[in-house]
């Protein structure tokens, strides 16, 4: 069997198991639904239940395609991440972009009771939630840009990042401090992630942002795979290493930041997935690690959604804590077992 042909087994294996596992994540909650009727539903028919249409349709499923959204966008993100900076440890955040989302939010409801009344009226709002999310992922984003137009070594860009990071947690840890333990309890909840609290509405509007991302990402593939040599090579080969970069790293923000305006910041995912694509097809070519990225994320975290679901009880555990629950160790063990790092 050539390459090409083992390339495509790997990708229906992946498709066909993304197919099994969103089915099997709209089939389990808290309300016991019979399989029949979740293909009726799902198949266009109506169900002898309304409510269970209604479960099905108003919330499993959006919640459903929240995670393959989410799961394929912080993957790309991640990969994109760790190519750039040549760094295995690299993830989606490192540009401090969910860091500056994660401040937009804490303003919002931790400094409603410092700036007034205007701000408690949108804290209940899952717009309010993302437009401030968003808010504080672009400025963080604008200035990430401006930065990395003034630099010429790429791993200072990466500790730029960083360096958000520490300072939006500083201030939201400031703000922590002179707010009451409801306020703080409702962002340490928004911190958690969560994928099931869009509407049809919301994950259209995510859904347009997410796809405006991926499409970015069909214009850096060569420039990805030249950067895996290094910048002087990428330069031999004709490649304008600052609008490279600058695409990258904006395409890494747009999908960072619309993921965590709407689903708050989701761990592991973005670090590890790009290392099993690795390992799995055995490449560093990105005309085949994007794609592969992007189904293998998908599947973690729908996986990942529907042990956090847990079936026939009322109570969701935060994904967050199962992303890196479930997947942590498989992570470790995988990486032992090839004794090498994937960069």
């Amino acid at each position: 069997m050539n390459l090409s042909k083992t390339y495509t087994v790997h990708f229906l294996v992946l498709s066909v198991l993304l197919i099994i596992f969103l089915f099997a994540n709209v089939s389990l909650g808290s309300v016991t639904i019979p399989l029949k009727e979740i293909f009726n539903i799902l198949s266009g028919g109506t169900s002898i239940k309304d409510s269970w249409e209604t479960i099905i349709i108003n919330y499993r499923l959006p919640k459903a395609i929240t995670a393959i959204l989410v799961g394929s966008g912080l993957s790309i993100s991640g990969l994109l991440m760790q190519t750039l900076f040549r760094n295995p440890l690299a993830g989606p955040f490192v540009l401090g972009i969910s860091s500056g989302a994660s401040l937009g939010v804490a303003l919002l409801i931790l400094g409603s009771s410092i700036f007034g009344g205007t701000l408690l009226t949108l804290v209940f709002s899952n717009w309010g939630l993302a437009i401030a999310s968003s808010s504080g992922a672009f400025l963080v984003l604008l200035a990430v840009i401006i930065a990395a137009n003034r630099v010429r070594n790429t791993m200072s860009i990466l500790i730029i990042g960083l360096m958000f990071g520490s300072l939006t947690s500083s201030v939201i840890s400031v703000l922590a401090y002179f707010s009451d333990a409801e306020q703080i309890q409702q962002y340490l909840f928004w911190s958690f992630g969560s994928l099931g609290n869009l509407t049809w509405t919301e994950l259209t509007v995510f859904g347009i942002i997410y796809l405006i991302g991926i499409l970015g990402t069909f214009f850096v593939i060569k420039p990805l795979n030249s950067f895996l040599l290094g910048e002087n090579y990428a330069k031999s080969l004709g490649i304008n290493i600052k609008r490279s970069r600058n695409i990258i790293l904006l395409i890494t923000s747009v999908l960072t930041g619309v993921i965590t305006a709407f689903s708050g910041p989701i761990a592991f995912v973005g670090l590890a997935v790009p290392h099993l694509a690795k390992m799995l097809f055995s490449t560093s070519n990105h005309k085949v690690l994007l794609p592969a990225v992007a189904l293998i994320g998908a599947i973690v975290l729908l996986i990942c959604d529907s042990i956090a679901q847990l079936p026939t009880s009322e109570f969701t555990l935060p994904i967050n804590a199962i992303t890196s629950l479930f997947g942590a160790p498989i992570v470790i063990w995988l990486l032992v077992r090839k004794k090498k790092i994937y960069v």
